[in-house]
């Protein structure tokens, strides 16, 4: 059922980090378990991390999600939130756990295989970076600055995370939620962390 005491609930991502792949998919749980609306909106880490040195490593994966995000923005400007969900999975699904390349071939294949090939102009469509920097900016004035991605939202609260690995299922997921909620709720909170010593661990791949 509905849950009809629940926050309006926003996530801010960026597709390339596997900690928030984690989190996204904790959060589709929860809002499947609730019947929670869950809006999808960019946190773009290429924008966030201009003027800083980035590692070789992770120049590709950047760009790439850049090219994603631009899509994201694309098909926001349209009201398809729904669809976003639908191109983040199938996206997320190649990337994180089939290992296909982080590309734009791949972000391309992503939006063919979900039924929105006609979204691929977008990718480099540098007019979309406006609408980026005002979703980025939006998260950063909710969540504080020294944050990243993902900021999750909760009508006019936010905090950076959870990071979570794997990402919880059924009561656990719910539970979290319920902390969450109150976490956020809360004045004068501004962090709670475990050192991180692995790599993260996925759930099940989406079907």
């Amino acid at each position: 059922m509905p849950d009809t005491s629940a926050p309006t609930v926003s996530f801010h991502f960026d597709p390339a980090c596997p900690w928030t792949w984690n989190t996204s998919r904790w959060l589709v749980d929860v809002a499947e378990q609730r019947g929670l609306p869950l809006t999808w909106r960019t946190l773009s880490l290429t924008i966030l991390n201009e003027g800083n040195e980035v590692p070789e490593q992770y120049r590709g994966p950047m760009a790439a999600s850049q090219a994603a995000l631009r899509a994201v923005e694309a098909l926001r400007a349209d009201g398809r939130n729904d669809d976003i969900g639908a191109f983040y999975t199938e996206l997320g699904r190649r990337w994180h756990h089939d290992g296909e390349t982080f590309s734009e071939d791949t972000v391309v294949a992503a939006l063919g295989a979900v039924g929105l090939d006609a979204y691929a102009k977008a990718l480099g469509d540098a007019s979309w970076d406006e609408p980026l920097r005002a979703s980025l900016d939006e998260a950063v004035a909710l969540a504080g600055p020294d944050v990243g991605s993902p900021v999750v939202r909760l009508d006019d609260r936010a905090m950076f995370g959870p990071i979570v690995s794997p990402p919880p299922q059924g009561e656990a997921a719910t539970a979290l939620w319920d902390a969450v909620r109150v976490l956020v709720a809360a004045d004068g909170v501004y962090e709670i962390k475990r050192g991180r010593t692995d790599g993260p661990v996925f759930g099940p791949r989406p079907a």
